[in-house]
């Protein structure tokens, strides 16, 4: 029979089914000891103006960004290959601004580069480049990429030693209705099982704000390792990620210092 709405809260992934998968190229620990940061949370930001920029002058926002004292910057979802900055001059003026800032800081930075392509084999070329030049991290949007291409990259981020950052564009025209889709606890549980460092979680402030207890919820089910049902939090079932690596989650959209 035809359903006027239909939407999926939650699902249970039982033991046996998430051992088939490998979870996250490194996961948080592995992260943390890769850029030696310990005992608070990473600072970021998105380079604006998002589209229109050169790859010079993008390149000297993210080591300005990077020198001030962030630990990483980000490309946005829109930065991709366009005619007015074309990927492969992104990554090298990226590249040359890390290690400038790195060399005056004595600090591990990063960039998240958009490495999210039209096909898999563009991606991966891409992901090669970035580990060629020395970037620690690469970024995919999982959503408009797919999951067969995010766990392809994870796969390669894994053998090669990249950090990945997932990206959650698109999302809301899936998560955001409340009596049709599928909600975002969903999407998260099946990107630790493709395979992610990082993912967007969302805030409990800002323009991208959430509700704070249902936000906290999946931002456990992103890192622990053992989350107990608790349906105040929207977590419907007990998931048992039997020791697969945590994705780190980032509090994303709208943050300023005010908050």
């Amino acid at each position: 029979k035809a359903l006027r709405a239909l939407r999926l809260e939650d699902l249970r992934i039982p033991a046996a089914y998430v051992k088939t998968f490998e979870g996250p190229p490194h996961g948080i620990q592995v992260e943390r000891d890769k850029l030696n940061k310990y005992g608070r949370g990473l600072l970021g930001c998105t380079i604006k103006p998002k589209l229109g920029l050169s790859a010079k002058n993008y390149g000297r926002a993210v080591y300005e960004c990077l020198r001030g004292g962030l630990d990483f910057t980000k490309d946005d979802e829109n930065v991709n290959s366009q005619p007015f900055m074309r990927w492969r001059d992104r990554f090298l003026f990226v590249a040359e601004a890390i290690y400038k800032s790195q060399a005056e800081t004595g600090e591990i930075k990063g960039h998240y580069l958009n490495a999210t392509a039209g096909t898999c084999e563009e991606m991966l070329k891409r992901a090669q480049c970035a580990k060629d030049l020395g970037v620690p991290i690469i970024m995919h949007d999982y959503l408009t990429g797919g999951f067969t291409a995010n766990t392809s990259l994870s796969h390669f981020c894994r053998d090669n030693g990249l950090l990945l950052h997932i990206h959650r564009a698109m999302h809301a025209v899936i998560d955001r209705q409340r009596n049709h889709g599928i909600h975002f606890r969903v999407l998260a549980k099946a990107l630790r099982m493709s395979g992610g460092d990082h993912l967007h979680s969302g805030t409990v402030v800002g323009k991208l704000e959430g509700e704070r207890e249902v936000t906290l919820g999946f931002v456990d089910l992103m890192r622990d390792d053992y989350v107990e049902k608790d349906r105040s939090r929207g977590i419907y079932f007990t998931q048992d990620w039997c020791s697969m690596g945590g994705v780190m989650p980032v509090a994303s959209g709208g943050i300023h210092v005010w908050h």
